[in-house]
């Protein structure tokens, strides 16, 4: 490896999915990049996502998808960068790649092929990566550039890109730091919290379902604004699965959390035409074409419901059954917090960054890209093409 550069036109600190891609961008308009990273490999996270096949974008990605105090603000880059782009890129460099559900777009092989993909990219491109690397302090200079002391040595740079991602996954390496650089410039931050992230209960709700973890169905959870229809699954410590990641990021401390057991059903008017066409059926085997036995059990017993044969109801009492049977309304306890959160919501605010460079207002030469900002997706491939797409935006015009 080459000596330590002690200049460069563009430094971007991160080389996770932002950093790199703003780099393979911004090499290939002929600056010169270096990108460092205090972990010892680059994309930590791309190679964890998906369950090691990175879920690198989503067929139907749109400004809807996305969570922040400026709405508007994702909009622009998305347009510019869109998700056909990134399947345009992933299929120049052979990458195999299949749709699993609602859109999201999963690598056949392993996530390591984006990580190709992007360092293929920054040789291209001629940007330098280093790993290993500590920001000690960023000095501003006059009358525009940045004075970067680091652990490796002094970088002094044109532009400065923050591509450091949230809190979420610090195992990972995840730290606040591009809140305080943003912070040393005068930016505010929008209050952070884990997001795309498990909920936990309490202690007596875990006892009443001790016997559920592993187990899954499909049901729609709404809370706040929010409502999503996918898998929920049981854990030892709550619940978690698509829905309930979805839906946490809408969730705040107190608010119940609401689950349409047997969605697309009007279960309480299925029970009545039921009793009329299998009046000796009893309720559990009815029932358990929906659930697991498992389940069925579960959902009887905390609703207080015996099984009985159905012509042993009356069609008022029927009714009853199925509304408490359909729905069920708790409140988490919490969260599993950023320790497994896939994304941060909050982050630098919008309203001080422009929608087109991703530059600083505060700052001439500072960009944020990626999660660092106040813009989070939903579960699904949603924060890569953010990432993708911010980053592209950067890089066209460090």
């Amino acid at each position: 490896m080459t000596d330590f550069p002690s200049q460069a036109d563009v430094l971007i600190i991160g080389a996770g999915a932002a950093g790199l891609m703003c780099a393979s961008v911004a090499g290939k308009r002929g600056r010169s990049v270096l990108v460092l990273d205090h972990a010892n490999k680059v994309g930590k996270k791309i190679l964890m996502s998906g369950g090691g096949r990175c879920n690198f974008t989503n067929l139907y990605t749109a400004p809807d998808n996305f969570y922040s105090e400026n709405p508007h603000f994702c909009k622009s880059a998305l347009a510019r960068y869109t998700q056909w782009d990134f399947i345009a890129l992933v299929e120049k460099h052979g990458i195999p790649y299949h749709e699993k559900t609602l859109g999201q777009l999963f690598c056949d092989n392993k996530s390591r092929d984006i990580v190709d993909l992007l360092l293929t990219e920054c040789r291209e491109a001629k940007a330098q990566i280093r790993t290993r690397c500590e920001i000690q302090r960023i000095e501003p200079m006059e009358p525009k550039g940045f004075e970067v002391h680091t652990s490796l040595g002094k970088v002094v740079c044109e532009s400065l890109v923050i591509a450091t991602g949230g809190l979420s996954i610090p195992t990972m390496g995840a730290t606040g730091f591009g809140y305080d650089i943003a912070r040393q410039f005068g930016h505010s931050i929008v209050p952070t919290r884990a997001a795309l992230v498990p909920f936990t209960l309490n202690k007596r709700s875990l006892e009443r379902q001790q016997e559920l973890p592993g187990t899954s169905l499909a049901v729609t959870a709404s809370c706040g604004e929010g409502s999503f229809h996918e898998q929920m699954l049981f854990t030892h410590k709550g619940l978690s699965g698509p829905s309930v990641l979805q839906i946490s990021s809408h969730w705040k401390e107190g608010m119940p959390v609401e689950f349409d057991l047997v969605p697309g059903l009007d279960l309480p008017e299925w029970l009545v035409e039921q009793r009329g066409a299998k009046p000796e059926s009893f309720l559990h085997t009815l029932l358990a074409e929906f659930w697991s036995k498992k389940l069925v059990q579960f959902f009887l017993h905390r609703n207080g419901l015996q099984s009985k044969p159905l012509k042993q109801y009356a069609d008022s009492e029927l009714r009853e059954v199925g509304k408490k049977l359909q729905t069920w309304t708790l409140i988490p306890e919490g969260t599993e917090g950023y320790r497994t959160a896939e994304v941060t919501l909050g982050g630098v605010n919008t309203d001080e960054v422009s929608s087109r460079s991703m530059e600083s207002m505060k700052q001439p030469g500072l960009y944020f890209v990626g999660e660092v900002l106040d813009v989070t997706g939903w579960l699904g491939g949603f924060n890569f093409q953010w990432a993708w797409a911010s980053a592209h935006a950067a890089g066209g015009e460090v």
